[in-house]
């Protein structure tokens, strides 16, 4: 079990009615909104939905990184039992890289290309734990068993590793210091399928049964291949929360099944793909009622207010939801 579990009858990450909020021109506006999370340990969710949703910097709130000049400006975040709302910098520190490992979207720019990453494993580990050279060698060592890297990569600059190698040291780095959760931002973005594949295998090998996993994907597919939950986010807000299987097979939110037909089918080689009309709303815009309105097929005079996720299971945040029939306008 890893050391940073502190107790496993509190979930693993709990957050509650989460706002992020930026300040404009006009004022502060809310770029994520009323947003609840809990991920037990060994659990897996998805944060899912197209640029701009919220997903990201809801994952990084988890570890108080919430970039400037953005804050939290209301709800609770805790961690391991760690509110991180309230923590200070050595308690912040503590937990970026000891008890959250983050794995960031894109490899390139996450490594620091004048180091060679064995000195990125050791600065990692020495950020956290006091150990002499040989016990810091045998960590490097059991990570890159687990990610499945030779050692010869450990003198090289990451600009000499391949892409999907670049991802595997970024995973080793996150799990090195034996996190109790895990927050993976795309990290199969730009690989090809059995790159990705392979990551996706090493990262639910690595979870199963102990450590808890936040996945942030535009992709579905990706989801059901490694998520327990999923949470489909539009606006900043859950348009859609459940089972994975449940949300894939049966989609309540429009969006989501916007989402699930806009996906390409390796089998058809993205024959048949519909993509979603229109474009989401610009992060700081404010739209009355369900932001989803000018895109969806089924909108009525009633999407101009907020609709809440409803009770049940699988919750969907809609006037119409597909599993109800809409005796309003449907056309698009």
């Amino acid at each position: 079990m890893p050391a940073a579990v502190v107790g496993e009858t509190a979930p693993a990450v709990s957050v509650r009615d989460l706002r992020i909020s930026a300040p404009t021109a006009n004022g502060w506006v809310d770029l994520v909104r009323g947003v609840d999370l809990s991920v037990p340990y060994g659990g897996t969710l998805a944060l899912v939905g197209e640029s701009g949703a919220g997903k990201s910097i809801t994952a990084r709130s988890l570890l108080g990184m919430t970039p400037p000049p953005t804050v939290v400006s209301h709800g609770s975040i805790h961690v391991s039992d760690l509110d991180v709302t309230s923590a200070n910098d050595r308690a912040l520190h503590t937990l970026r890289g000891g008890i959250i490992g983050l794995v960031p979207q894109d490899p390139t720019s996450a490594l620091n290309p004048v180091r060679t990453i064995g000195s990125l494993f050791d600065e990692v580990i020495r950020s956290h734990q006091r150990l002499g050279r040989a016990a810091r060698r045998k960590l490097v060592g059991a990570a890159l068993d687990d990610v499945g890297l030779r050692r010869d990569v450990l003198t090289r600059y990451p600009h000499q590793l391949s892409g999907g190698m670049r991802q595997r040291a970024l995973i080793g780095m996150a799990l090195v210091n034996d996190p109790s959760v895990i927050v993976a931002d795309e990290p199969t973005t730009a690989l090809d399928a059995t790159v990705q594949a392979q990551i996706l295998e090493l990262l639910a090998a690595r979870v199963a049964g102990r450590v808890a996993l936040v996945l942030i994907t535009h992709d579905l597919g990706v989801a059901a291949t490694l998520c327990d939950e999923v949470n489909v986010m539009y606006a900043g807000r859950v348009v859609e929360q459940g089972a994975t299987v449940d949300v894939c097979n049966r989609p309540r939110h429009p969006y989501t099944a916007g989402l699930l037909a806009a996906a390409p089918d390796p089998a058809t080689g993205g024959v048949g793909m519909v993509p979603i009309p229109g474009a989401p709303p610009a992060p700081a815009d404010v739209v009355p009622g369900c932001a989803f309105k000018t895109r969806c097929p089924r909108r009525t005079e009633q999407c101009d207010l907020m609709p809440e996720l409803d009770d049940g299971a699988q919750r969907v945040a809609c006037w119409h939801p597909l599993d109800e029939p809409t005796g309003g306008d449907a056309s698009p």
